[in-house]
């Protein structure tokens, strides 16, 4: 019978995962980003134009309002640019590696043993720059999903493939 043991472990010989090499999203996803944006402010400017026009209390205020919804949207592009600049992913031989944030930078590392499934998913725009969203989905519900955005499809392609060899492998090693 073996003896019970919980040792201490040394923090310093742990890998460090702030020294991996991140792949960015292609350069391209930043167009389809503008789009959305573009898009979201697009209808937002029309309510908010209807709302202005209809409205007779607000008329006086209508520059007001006006700058607020152009500084708004400055901010809205200088936020998801930010954002696009701190975003990277790498597939390691156990894990998949994925970081993103501004204010908050998060760092998600996804076992690949705990790896349900995966999958591509094209958006309408992103389809036209010939990127897809890697999805991996594992048990932990979804707080352990991972969305990786912007991958060109061919490599996302072929990323989603040696994901899913690798969890084969890694049932077929666990059934035996």
């Amino acid at each position: 019978m073996q003896d019970f043991t919980n040792e201490t472990i040394d923090l310093d010989k742990l890998p460090k995962y702030q020294e991996i090499v991140l792949t960015a999203p292609d350069q391209k996803y930043w167009k389809v980003i503008i789009i959305n944006i573009c898009i979201f402010l697009f209808i937002i400017g029309i309510g908010l134009g209807l709302f202005l026009w209809l409205n007779t209390y607000i008329k006086p205020y209508t520059y007001p309002i006006i700058g607020g919804f152009l500084v708004f949207g400055i901010l809205l592009f200088l936020i998801h640019r930010a954002s696009f600049k701190k975003r990277g992913y790498a597939l390691r031989e156990k894990d998949i590696v994925y970081k993103s944030g501004i204010i908050a930078e998060k760092t998600s590392i996804v076992p690949l043993n705990r790896i349900q499934h995966v999958s591509l998913d094209e958006g309408v725009f992103s389809r036209m720059y010939g990127l897809a969203t890697l999805e991996i989905h594992t048990a932990g519900g979804s707080a352990g999903h991972m969305h990786i955005a912007g991958i060109p499809v061919e490599k996302a392609s072929v990323i989603k493939e040696a994901l899913l060899k690798r969890i084969d492998l890694l049932e077929s090693l666990a059934a035996d």
